[in-house]
């Protein structure tokens, strides 16, 4: 053997040596990429199930939102309806109303300067 073949011999050994540490940080990143592999099929199995009960939630949420709607709609009509017969009763009995408060006040003035005597008045 000459010294170009023990040279070959020792350099095939550091590559070999060298193959062989690369190897175990590879495998070990095999494992991790197995791992992530996992979490993610559990993370997707679970969330399948949950967006289902958020889809009949949302459902149910509209369903009762549409009857809030039309109760909504109920009492805003049956305020306006409101609203209508107060202005006809304030039209119908408020003016009469305050017509007859009006004229008892001035029979109540009448009546009650009537009843004093007239200071600093002159009859002729």
């Amino acid at each position: 053997m000459s010294g170009g073949d023990i040279a070959g011999l020792i350099a095939a050994g550091v590559f070999a040596l060298l193959v062989l540490l690369l190897a175990v940080p590879i495998l070990k990143l095999g494992k991790v990429f197995d791992e992530v592999r996992t979490s993610i099929r559990s993370i997707s199995d679970g969330a399948t199930p949950l967006m289902d009960e958020v889809t009949a939630t949302v459902s149910t949420t509209n369903q009762q939102l549409k009857k809030v709607d039309g109760i909504a709609s109920n009492v805003s009509d049956a305020s306006a309806n409101l609203s209508a017969l107060s202005s006809l009763v304030a039209a119908t009995v408020g003016s009469p109303l305050i017509k007859v408060a009006a004229f008892s006040y001035g029979v109540r003035t009448a009546l009650a300067n009537r009843k004093k005597p007239a200071a600093g008045r002159r009859s002729r």
